[in-house]
């Protein structure tokens, strides 16, 4: 190329054009290659992995077999294997080291093991070793020999696996019993007694003399709910009875036969025993487990669901609370206002606000709205319950007002750009047409700036999903006893304290005693977070684009 021609090539502008172009794509492959990188991370830790039986022989201790899933190999210098006692043969400048999640944390104390190639001795997969996911102290692997009745053997050898199969369904089924008496029934009947007891002390405070009908209707009232008590008491001790009548025997790898309570086992599987379409199938009940479940130990096992309702429910009461203050705010300094040096100051503080660090809203929304606001609103309305808190404690609806107040300046701009591309001829006919202002914004101009708010929405939802440091200060807790929609009047209960995918994420990598364990949830976690935010966001481009569909359709 003639320097003529580049010189015309580079004035004409395509180097940028090219260049830009370039930094798009390789924005989209690094973002596609890390939301790829989380998922296979995150989702294969649900994956049936083979189950090994290996021999290791460290010479610094007598040979031992060893039942485990491998997790990571990772290859490390001679030298650096020299410093754990570990010598290569001469000349081999690296080696190979291998972490394996050996379970049976309550037997040895760790789940898991890192081992050295160098010492691995022979490796087999046997087809009657089981993994056992268990409702406390993770996972358990061995032999599956007997299966007990009230300490009696009544399956043995290759019967007992079908044997097995029967009861724990038949556990689950007792265990999921429990928990719906014990979180609907007895959740309900300590809420009725928790309003009697409000109740009287409120009579106490209005001066009601003791003895008064209204203390005996209480009175009464309280013995039928103690009587709902004690029978829902009764059924639990025999479901409790029943759920402990079953127990297995599993010999572990140091050849210790150990005792399990089939009521503290969640599932059972044989993973070198199943081909490809039983693992899919396992698989997939595993992901929905952890989509639906409840978190259990220290948020390291079961599911996080919870986290997902809190999160989404957080959102949306976000998006109403932020849309028409935006809107109205937007409004206002728009088609209002008198243009001049305050409206251009509060435009300048508008567009800060969007910059202040968002821990800076947390400390405002602790302060104003959880101290200042909830207390006054307890003194008013929940004097019976004081000096407990309602909603002078940190819940849901703080939570979402601080992200509404955090978010607001994001739709206001938006709201604000979208007025500005209305043509003034649609106001000026409008209004010669005998409408007021008020008409010809509502019924002419609100209309056609609705997917500019939609603009703005998004941006706020996609900002608001994400945070977490102003979240733990006015609601966000590791684990919330209950969720904030039950099947208590009045149902929504915006005062509690919820629990959200941020929040989890960081508590579980950063927070969890068994990090190796923690690990893949988080970037579980982290995925659905994504894929959370990401449908949050097409629903609200979707009906963003129906009513730019709408809009066209109107001018027209």
């Amino acid at each position: 190329m003639s320097n003529k021609s580049f010189s015309s090539w580079y004035q004409s502008g395509s180097p940028w054009v090219w260049l830009n172009a370039g930094a798009v794509s390789i924005s989209l492959v690094m973002v596609v290659g890390l939301l790829l990188l989380i998922a296979v991370r995150g989702l294969g830790h649900f994956w049936p992995a083979d189950v090994m039986s290996i021999t290791y022989n460290d010479p610094d201790k007598e040979s031992t077999t060893l039942i485990a899933e491998a997790v990571e190999t990772e290859v490390v210098s001679a030298t650096r294997l020299k410093k754990v006692g570990v010598h290569l043969p001469e000349g081999q400048v690296t080696g190979e080291r291998h972490l394996l999640k050996v379970g049976n944390r309550d037997y040895f104390g760790l789940d898991f093991l890192w081992i050295n190639g160098v010492w691995m001795g022979e490796t087999s997969y046997p087809k009657d070793v089981i993994a056992i996911e268990r409702r406390e102290w993770g996972n358990f692997y061995g032999y599956l020999t007997t299966v007990k009745q009230q300490g009696e053997a009544v399956a043995t050898g290759d019967m007992a696996w079908d044997e097995l199969q029967k009861r724990l369904e038949r556990s689950n089924n007792l265990v999921a019993e429990i928990k719906s008496i014990e979180k609907n029934e007895i959740g309900k009947i300590n809420h009725g007694l928790e309003e009697l007891r409000l109740q009287k002390r409120q009579h106490e405070l209005d001066g009601l003399p003791e003895g008064s009908l209204a203390y005996h209707e209480i009175e009464q009232e309280r013995k039928q709910w103690n009587v709902l008590y004690q029978g829902l008491q009764k059924q639990l001790a025999d479901l409790y009875a029943a759920l402990n009548r079953d127990q297995i025997m599993v010999t572990i790898s140091d050849g210790r036969e150990v005792e399990i309570p089939l009521a503290k086992v969640v599932d059972v599987y044989r993973p070198n025993a199943m081909n490809v379409f039983q693992k899919l199938g396992f698989y997939f009940e595993e992901v929905w487990k952890f989509v639906s479940g409840e978190p259990r130990e220290a948020n390291t096992e079961g599911g996080i669901f919870p986290a997902i309702f809190g999160t989404v429910m957080m959102v949306m009461i976000m998006a109403v609370l932020v849309t028409p203050f935006g809107v109205i705010a937007a409004v206002y300094l728009k088609e209002y206002a008198t243009q001049g040096p305050m409206i251009r100051l509060i435009r300048i503080a508008v567009n800060n606000l969007a910059g202040v660090p968002s821990i800076v809203y947390g400390v405002f929304g602790l302060g104003f709205f959880v101290y200042f606001l909830g207390g006054s609103i307890d003194e008013i309305f929940f004097q019976a319950k004081l000096p407990s808190p309602t909603f002078g404690a940190p819940g849901m609806m703080w939570a979402s007002l601080t992200l509404a107040i955090l978010t607001v300046p994001v739709v206001i701009v938006a709201t604000e750009e979208g007025l500005s591309r209305i043509p003034r001829a649609i106001r000026e006919g409008s209004l010669a047409l005998g409408a007021t202002k008020a008409e010809t914004l509502w019924r002419t101009v609100l209309p056609m700036t609705a997917p500019a708010m939609m603009t703005g929405l998004i941006l706020a939802v996609a900002r608001a999903a994400g945070e977490v440091a102003p979240l733990m200060m006015v609601g966000v807790v590791k684990l919330a006893p209950a969720l904030a929609v039950d099947n208590i009047a009045p149902y929504l209960h915006l005062d509690r304290q919820f629990m959200h995918l941020g929040f989890h994420i960081y508590d579980v990598g950063f927070q969890s005693p068994n990090v190796e364990a923690a690990r893949p949830l988080v970037y579980a976690t982290a995925f659905l977070l994504v894929m959370i935010i990401i449908i949050l966001n097409m629903s609200a481009i979707s009906i963003r684009n129906r009513l730019r569909e709408t809009s066209k359709a109107s001018e027209n």
